[in-house]
């Protein structure tokens, strides 16, 4: 991946009291670069659970949708993360606990072999339970790269 400078930071999700109640998405994001890492961060609610999916969009709209393979890993012991998994294109079911993070990285290529340009993370409820959460998204190495100090280098 990208060093951080190289990352275009989204609110996905904003922080709420029941972030993943029924079927929430984040904002739809331009894929360039490598790719988008989505962060889901849970809070106070041991009991709830979603079922993250990713979704290749057409466009910011979006018109047309298709469910996508990305990965993921989850830490739910303090700076204890688990290995990357692949997820299918029908997702995977978040553990309940509290005080939890999951990383999705949905790899560019995966939506430019369908023809799209653009993602979104779907979450839809799975045993009904408010969590406090958000999602944070990032675009790792854009379009739009930093200038140098100096060309003459």
């Amino acid at each position: 991946m990208s060093t951080a400078f190289e990352l275009h930071a989204v609110q996905g999700i904003v922080p709420v009291a029941n972030a993943f109640a029924g079927t929430v998405a984040t904002a739809i994001l331009e894929v360039q670069g490598e790719g988008v890492l989505f962060t889901i961060i849970k809070g106070a609610g041991g009991a709830g659970t979603s079922v993250i999916t990713v979704l290749a969009c057409d466009d910011i709209v979006p018109t047309t949708t298709h469910a996508v393979a990305f990965k993921y890993r989850i830490q739910t012991t303090n700076d204890v993360w688990g290995a990357w998994t692949e997820g299918t294109t029908a997702g995977f079911t978040t553990t309940a606990g509290a005080n939890q993070l999951y990383q999705i990285w949905a790899a560019a290529e995966e939506q430019a072999h369908i023809g799209y340009g653009y993602v979104k993370l779907v979450a839809t409820e799975a045993n009904a339970a408010a969590v406090t959460g958000c999602v944070l998204s990032q675009v790792i190495g854009g379009r739009y790269k930093e200038a140098p100090e100096s060309y003459i280098d």
